[in-house]
């Protein structure tokens, strides 16, 4: 069994369904399971009904377009949407009457995107002689907490996934199911979403708790970078990454999973492949526990632009055992994240997103401490075996002195497979290529 993956843009119209439907009928022999995102824009237009409905009009027209006109392209007629588009209809209607979108209707209503695409793409298949079933992400069994907007998959889904689909990987069951990504449902028969990386999340507890040979995430790109190839021409795909590696360059900007939808995969050490849906004879990237082979020096480099570099520094606090508490209790009290770290004995320097309002923060800090804030930074991550840190540093910090850049902080992580450098955002660009130069040539 493999479980596949397609996000939005990839069922975005007719013309994309028809082509994964290809993809899938190419595996039909491995025993697929299909997650789907909402086709295209639908959750967009979705939204746009909802601000549309609290203002007293009530207009689907953008999503049912979308979907009536791929059924007909796609020569194919569901019911199952038309009882899709009326259910919608009337709760856009009732938002309409009470004026207001709470978070667990705003989850209703993203719903119908994920509910419309799987019913599409599984009446298809089945009009071009595969057959298939949709399935809604609680039809298996995905039961979550009551977090709107933001919620976490219960334990149960471990058995509860494999109760409802293991007819199908036995062979009784011949109907490839096709499943909604991104929702569940709570205790109570709420629908909810999984936020963030949320679809991934769906395919990864579904591919963990079946035991599959594989879980396939559908791009279009072949498989994961050595680094982002609008800034980098010469970037090429990497056949292997480990979890921790993956989880690093989703966290610091690189198209990956995101770090919460590998986690049932680390508890099952069942792979993940990155393929590209326009080349798929190609292998792509597989994810793994740990490298098959060789431990290569250096993965992928990666980068995250407009960051605010931040240097509290306290002579004050010589010494006190205090001072890094009460700096990140003042974090924690503003609720602010902290992205990259450096620390010595009386000043720290770190970073976060450079939207972040600093205000608050900054007079707190004020009472214990010079505070130097700089925008427009960029942050730039090796991932790499930080066991040859040396010789990457050397590598790197060579090539960047004879480039004439001067980098202006450097961490390495704890995690011991990344290490850091904060620059300009307008040179972000040009460190990116000279170090993918001095480690790839």
């Amino acid at each position: 069994m493999v479980v596949m993956k397609f996000g939005g843009s990839s069922v975005a119209d007719a013309d994309r369904i028809r082509h994964v439907a290809s993809i899938i009928k190419a595996y039909k022999d491995e025993k697929p399971v299909v997650v789907l995102s909402a086709m295209g824009d639908t959750t967009d237009h979705l939204l746009e009904a909802a601000d549309l409905a609290v203002s007293g009009k009530v207009d689907i027209s953008g999503v049912e377009k979308l979907h009536r006109e791929s059924a007909d392209k796609l020569g194919i007629k569901i019911e199952a949407i038309d009882d899709l588009l009326e259910e919608l209809t009337q709760l856009l209607t009732g938002i309409s009457m009470l004026k207001e979108l709470t978070k667990r209707t705003r989850d209703y209503l993203v719903s119908f995107g994920e509910r419309m695409s799987v019913r599409m793409m599984s009446a298809y298949l089945t009009n071009q002689g595969i057959p298939a079933k949709f399935y809604d992400a609680w039809d298996i069994g995905m039961i979550s907490d009551s977090n709107f907007m933001a919620a976490e998959l219960l334990d149960e889904v471990w058995e509860n996934i494999p109760a409802h689909l293991n007819g199908y990987k036995d062979g009784k069951d011949k109907e490839i199911p096709i499943v909604t990504g991104f929702i569940a449902k709570d205790k109570k028969g709420n629908i909810t979403t999984l936020g963030r990386g949320g679809s991934d999340l769906s395919a990864t507890m579904i591919g963990s708790a079946m035991k599959a040979k594989e879980i396939q995430t559908w791009k279009d790109v072949d498989g994961i970078l050595t680094a982002d190839p609008r800034v980098v021409k010469e970037a090429h795909p990497v056949p292997e990454v480990t979890y921790e590696e993956a989880a690093e360059l989703a966290y610091f900007g690189a198209q990956v999973l995101h770090p919460r939808s590998m986690m049932p995969c680390i508890k099952s050490g069942v792979p993940v492949r990155v393929k590209n849906s326009y080349n798929i004879e190609s292998p792509g990237s597989i994810i793994v526990e740990n490298h098959s082979g060789e431990v290569p020096k250096v993965t992928a480099i990666t980068s995250v632009k407009h960051v605010t570099l931040i240097d509290i520094n306290s002579t004050r606090m010589l010494g006190s055992a205090g001072f890094l508490a009460h700096v990140f209790n003042n974090f924690l009290k503003w609720g602010i994240s902290v992205d990259v770290i450096a620390t010595s004995e009386v000043s720290v320097s770190l970073t976060v997103n450079g939207k972040t309002d600093l205000t608050g923060l900054l007079q707190d800090l004020d009472h214990v401490a010079d505070v130097e804030v700089q925008k427009d930074k960029s942050i730039v991550t090796i991932i790499c075996d930080a066991d040859h840190s040396s010789a990457i540093l050397a590598s790197g910090f060579g090539a960047l002195a004879e480039a004439g850049i001067n980098v202006q902080m450097i961490s390495q992580g704890a995690s011991k497979v990344n290490i850091t450098v904060i620059c300009d955002d307008d040179e972000v660009n040009q460190v990116v290529n000279t170090l993918h130069k001095a480690f790839f040539g």
